[in-house]
């Protein structure tokens, strides 16, 4: 019988070596699963970050842009407000030269049709 306790001994021993190889097993595994789940929130947490950075950065560029845009149209603006300004002068100067120009013709005309004795 004295055989047999040894052999029982290692036996349990035995199995408490797969318990515990076991658990080990269970704990790496856990460990994994952890480490892997906070790997990911860690990766969609930069993920956020980069893209709130990104985001910002548009919005900056396409604020600066529609300013930039916007000055353009508005120095277009006054620009083609100055010429026209410019050329509603030019025709009225023109316009009130060719009307005296015409008023004189026509009191030549008339001039001339009294002076024959037209009316």
């Amino acid at each position: 019988m004295e055989k047999k306790t040894p052999d029982h001994e290692a036996y349990g021993a035995l199995q408490k070596i797969k318990q515990a190889e076991e658990k080990a097993r269970e704990i790496i595994q856990e460990a994994r699963e952890k480490t892997a789940a906070q790997i990911v929130q860690d990766a969609y947490e930069k993920a956020e970050k980069i893209r709130a950075e990104f985001l910002a950065e548009a919005r900056k560029k396409a604020d600066k842009q529609k300013k930039e845009i916007i000055d353009r149209a508005e120095k277009e603006r006054n620009r083609i407000g100055k010429e026209s300004v410019e050329e509603i002068a030019d025709l009225r100067q023109k316009a009130q030269s060719r009307m005296s120009d015409a008023v004189k013709k026509i009191k030549i005309k008339v001039e001339e049709s009294l002076n024959r004795g037209a009316f």
